[in-house]
């Protein structure tokens, strides 16, 4: 059977490991390899050897990182390499890096050391490509997923929102403090804003929220289903987001869902996502007055759409295998 391992360097809870959970445990993908994950750690590593068919990298690319790629390339230099990029993009880009050119001068050279880049949304591909980091033809497009029945089971909302949701870490990622801002700002004391989660930025965004009862602060959740099962919307006002796996779940559970007009959430747009295109606290207040009674075609059409999330996940892997084993019997037959 075909042996995939898959390199991690970032084990915390968050969506790269949720990925790696659901990759471990769908039964589509179990089918299509038997698949090890090799924890690394981000500093004082040794280059392993490593024993499969393929293998991919779900690794932080950075310059520290770059000379422990190129070994890994060469001692595997008969073995095909796909890197999934998890966290850069053009919103990250805007948000985080100083000298553009020589971060793309990174992506670009440990990109060359991989036959496939796994994008994890079109928007990032689109990305990739304009920015010259890979060719168009070297980008396969996956979009995360992860095993969304917990989320079918519930019922879909059909009335107007008026408890909204908001998940992830308290970082300045997520744009939280926008949203606390945005509730503010809101006359609407009909609504309710429960923020999921924990982080660095609890305490400013405790003192943000200033005690508004209409905010409160839920803590870690244990049990994702079970807290969208609390809410009939969900607000994403993101600041960069690869793809967003929370709003997979927003649409799986038929919530309402607020995007940011940011990378990946604008793929969720399509799907049923309502995008806010102004990310200020003006524009996010806007969002949230205009809750209304939702668009039930729309709700049932999305959780059509999340409902295929998996099987789209495991048929795109299965191609990628497919062909880049394919092209190394070739090589090796050459």
């Amino acid at each position: 059977m075909t042996t995939i391992a898959h390199l991690v360097d970032d084990t915390t809870p968050g969506g790269v490991m949720r990925v790696i959970e659901h990759i471990q445990r769908d039964a589509d993908m179990a089918r299509l390899a038997r698949h090890r994950i090799i924890p690394l750690p981000r500093t004082g590593w040794a280059v392993p050897r490593v024993e499969a068919d393929l293998i991919v990298s779900h690794l932080s690319l950075n310059w520290r990182r770059l000379p422990w790629l190129m070994q890994l390339r060469a001692i595997h230099s008969g073995t095909p390499m796909v890197h999934v990029e998890h966290s850069y993009t053009a919103a990250f880009a805007r948000h985080n890096v100083a000298r553009m050119g020589r971060f793309s001068t990174m992506l670009r050279i440990s990109f060359s050391l991989f036959e496939r880049i796994v994008a994890v949304s079109e928007a990032q591909a689109t990305w990739m490509v304009e920015k010259g980091l890979a060719d168009a033809e070297q980008i396969e497009v996956i979009a995360s997923a992860i095993d969304v029945a917990p989320f079918l089971a519930l019922h879909p909302i059909q009335k107007a929102p008026r408890v909204i949701g908001a998940f992830g870490r308290f970082e300045p990622q997520k744009g939280f403090d926008t949203l606390i801002a945005a509730m503010r700002a809101s006359p609407r004391q009909d609504l309710e804003l429960r923020l999921f989660g924990d982080g660095g930025e609890r305490e400013a965004l405790v003192a943000l929220a200033a005690g508004d009862p209409r905010i409160r602060f839920m803590g870690h959740v244990s049990d994702p289903a079970r807290a969208m099962g609390e809410v009939e919307a969900v607000a994403m006002p993101s600041r960069w987001e690869a793809y967003g796996l929370v709003a997979l779940e927003a649409r799986a559970a038929g919530r309402v869902l607020l995007v940011s007009n940011v990378d990946g959430l604008r793929d969720h747009a399509s799907a049923g996502a309502t995008l806010v295109r102004d990310g200020s606290v003006r524009g996010w207040t806007a969002a949230l007055d205009g809750l209304d009674t939702p668009d039930m075609v729309a709700i049932k059409r999305a959780r059509v759409d999340a409902s295929e999330a998996t099987h789209w996940f495991a048929e795109c892997w299965e191609r990628l295998v497919e062909t880049l084993l394919k092209d190394k019997e070739t090589a090796h037959a050459a």
